[in-house]
């Protein structure tokens, strides 16, 4: 029980748009035992995986709420860019760099099993591994083209 967080990589494929992704697709397909039709059906699969998980990071989270999600938390799966996870990144870096700036640039949150609301070494790990987390996801070649997707559980 407690705030669970998830950044997730979806890769939409289509062997009608990008003909190397047939190859991508059949794989896909004989994973899940999927046959396709001599007619072209299962052409197209869409592969999500996840990329990131926290537990009560809540600093995180809200960041999330307030930047991607428009001050809604309702547990919703939200589009992130790759612009906003730099952002993030960038953030995290900031507070690492200087913890008085905790408060105004990645302020705890309280809630339902939230987690600890203080600024010490569990917040300070929770953004290391964040900022870490996203330069991987940034700059891993192989998450080009992809797009993410934030989602927590409360």
């Amino acid at each position: 029980m407690g705030l669970d967080m998830y950044l997730s990589g979806k890769r939409y494929m289509s062997k009608y748009f990008d003909p190397a992704d047939a190859e991508r697709i059949a794989k896909v397909n004989e994973v899940f035992g999927i046959e396709g039709e001599e007619d072209g059906d299962f052409g197209a699969q869409e592969v999500t995986f996840r990329v990131s998980y926290w537990r009560k990071a809540n600093a995180i989270h809200k960041w999330f709420v307030d930047n991607c999600q428009g001050g809604v938390d309702e547990c919703q799966e939200t589009w992130v860019t790759r612009e906003q996870l730099q952002e993030l990144a960038d953030t995290c870096r900031a507070v690492i760099a200087d913890t008085s700036k905790a408060g105004e640039l990645l302020p705890p949150s309280a809630g339902f099993f939230f987690g600890s609301t203080d600024v010490d070494e569990w917040y300070l790990q929770d953004l290391e591994f964040t900022a870490g987390r996203m330069d991987k996801i940034l700059n891993d070649p192989s998450l080009k083209g992809m797009e993410f997707y934030y989602q927590s559980s409360w």
